[in-house]
């Protein structure tokens, strides 16, 4: 009696795999795929570079605030003096503001010799923020400046023979990119709208190198400052005698 042969069950192939045409279909859709969330991505990451150079700058000018006040930092030299204002003269918006123009505060590239008058922002090996005096001539590990003015006020004394305030100033700063070109147009706000050039947090681009990051005012005063002071720089008064009259 012969015995059948049990039928043999054929097994798949090891080397079984994607043809060609299936790899090709599929580069196509991850290509597509990578192509539609590229410009996220770019966005994303040059936003989070922006949002972390502006907030470094508005820490420098802190940190060069904090200078100035404790004597850290030498008071800049460039001054904007302001007529005192009455009530037929009052003070205006504009005497407020960093304003562009040839009396007020000026774009560092205007002058000169533009980096002999910035102050230079650098990082220690802690990466704590240090402000050099001005001239930025020869520093090679800045990574922004510092242009400062401070305005004051006709007939005022901003500080007294040992250097602190007396009568006080409002300290004006902006902060720009190291990598700025001073022998190019060099941008600032302004009161004109069409040309505020403030850089924004939000960019989908590396920002404009010749633009600020920062620009701020503040007011540097002590305990010997009059309220009058104040208000002849800030506000109208009637009187420039009066310590407590700021109408």
């Amino acid at each position: 009696m012969i015995k059948p042969k049990p039928q043999q069950v054929s097994q798949p192939s090891s080397e079984s795999g994607f043809t060609i045409i299936e790899s090709l279909v599929a580069m196509l859709v991850v290509a597509i795929l990578l192509a539609a969330i590229a410009p996220t991505i770019v966005i994303a990451t040059a936003t989070r570079v922006q949002s972390k150079r502006v907030e470094l700058a508005t820490q420098a000018a802190r940190t060069f605030i904090d200078g100035v006040k404790t004597g850290a930092v030498t008071i800049p030299a460039t001054t904007i003096t302001l007529t005192q204002s009455a009530t037929a003269t009052p003070r205006s918006l504009t005497d407020n503001l960093i304003t562009t123009s040839a009396t007020s505060m000026p774009v560092p590239g205007t002058t000169s010799a533009p980096l002999t008058s910035l102050y230079c922002v650098t990082k220690d090996t802690n990466n704590n923020i240090a402000i050099s005096n001005p001239d930025c001539t020869s520093n090679t590990t800045k990574i922004f400046y510092i242009q400062a003015v401070k305005i004051i006020v006709t007939g005022s004394s901003p500080t007294d023979s040992t250097g602190l305030p007396k009568d006080g100033y409002r300290l004006a700063i902006r902060v720009y990119r190291s990598d700025i070109d001073v022998t190019k147009t060099v941008y600032a706000s302004a009161t004109d709208s069409s040309i505020n050039r403030t850089q924004n947090s939000f960019t989908g681009t590396l920002g404009n190198t010749q633009s600020p990051l920062v620009e701020m005012t503040t007011e540097i005063g002590s305990k010997n400052t009059s309220f009058n002071a104040l208000c002849q720089r800030l506000a109208i008064t009637s009187s420039t005698t009066s310590n407590n009259t700021c109408n």
